[in-house]
């Protein structure tokens, strides 16, 4: 799970995690591609998840659909042969990131829909995030469906490719959003919980944990993350 791929804007002095700067990006996909991994989208790692193939796969998603992920992010991936799944806010596409600017006194630029095609074009995939990054919980049934379906409508309406994966906002979820994630399509959602997906008929795909790479991880810790139980025994 990451969010920017950029370096730390001068000011900002909260969610400086969120930032992972694009030389140690790098570095951990050559980390990964070294040790013989192939880097997924979402999409792409659905026949592994649900247990129909096996290999030695890292999931790649990036969260909120910011620009510095496509400066940044994309010729890397491209150049070890991964993919990665980027996840949009479809309400604030062109914008930026309306839901914490307030706490960060930053904004941060958002893909627009040629920023996102141009994603899309590249190999990745694009995934829906909500329409406006509200806490799932916190809404109404009939807000919730606004958000996880109207998100889905609206980026494929404006992409013009299929949207298939879905991720909760702040890793906020209750089972009304687990259940309108389903009926809306979504063959999978992701989630802030810690741990490695498990694999196999018994996975819930709409639950699925994630392994966060942040700012102050060195190479060693995200290695351990990836290749041990480390994230596992903090689920």
């Amino acid at each position: 799970m990451y969010h920017n791929i950029a370096s730390v804007p001068d000011g900002i002095n909260v969610y400086r995690s969120l930032y992972v700067s694009p030389t140690k990006f790098s570095r951990q996909m050559a980390m990964l591609r070294a040790l013989g991994y192939r880097g997924l989208s979402m999409s792409e790692a659905m026949p592994y998840l649900r247990g129909e193939r096996t290999g030695r796969v890292a999931v790649l998603t990036l969260d909120d659909g910011y620009v510095d992920n496509l400066e940044s992010a994309l010729d890397t991936l491209r150049r070890y042969g991964f993919t990665a799944t980027c996840y949009a806010v479809s309400g604030y596409i062109g914008r930026y990131n309306a839901w914490d600017e307030h706490k960060l006194g930053v904004r941060k630029a958002l893909m627009s829909v040629d920023q996102l095609r141009a994603w899309h074009a590249g190999g990745m995939e694009v995934g829906a995030h909500s329409r406006t990054h509200v806490r799932l919980s916190q809404c109404t049934d009939q807000q919730q469906r606004d958000e996880i379906h109207g998100s889905k409508a609206e980026l494929e309406d404006r992409l013009g490719v299929g949207v298939t994966q879905f991720c909760y906002p702040y890793g906020d979820y209750d089972e009304r959003a687990v259940d309108a994630t389903r009926d809306a399509g979504y063959a999978a959602a992701t989630t802030t919980d810690r741990g490695r997906a498990s694999t196999g008929a018994s996975t819930d795909l709409w639950r699925l944990p994630r392994i966060q790479v942040a700012r102050h991880h060195l190479l060693p810790q995200v290695a351990a993350k990836v290749l041990t139980g480390y994230e596992d025994r903090r689920a």
